[in-house]
């Protein structure tokens, strides 16, 4: 896999990785909500206006055409299995940000993902 390639691959995970993120800060601004029929249009906008979900969504869309450039040049049974390296990031970035727990459990997975990923990469 040559450097460029490579590059894209990491910069779409880390895309949506940020992506991801910055949804979850959207919603704890926002807070606990239902749609109803009665509150579709106050949440939707609510919702819709929100900074960091804006930023969310500007995200995965630069995201999308990344990881697409990154296909067009990488066998999907390489690039996909990168994405898993995204939860490894979230998970982290999780604890830090939100203060969510990052049990041995956990970790043990996130070990499993890394050295997969790191497998999948050499084949």
């Amino acid at each position: 896999m040559s450097a460029v390639s490579a590059a894209l691959l990491i910069l779409g995970v880390l895309l949506n990785a940020s992506a991801q993120l910055l949804l979850k800060a959207g919603t704890n601004a926002v807070g606990h909500f239902e749609f109803t029929t009665a509150n579709i249009l106050p949440v939707g906008m609510k919702l819709a206006f929100q900074p960091h979900i804006l930023g969310g969504v500007s995200c995965y869309v630069v995201s999308l055409v990344v990881w697409i450039m990154g296909l067009s040049r990488v066998p999907v049974s390489i690039a996909y299995p990168m994405l898993s390296v995204g939860y490894v990031l979230n998970a982290v970035a999780a604890w830090y940000l939100f203060g969510e727990s990052l049990t041995a459990q956990k970790l043990i997975g996130i070990g499993f993902i890394i050295t997969g990923v790191f497998l999948v990469t050499r084949s």
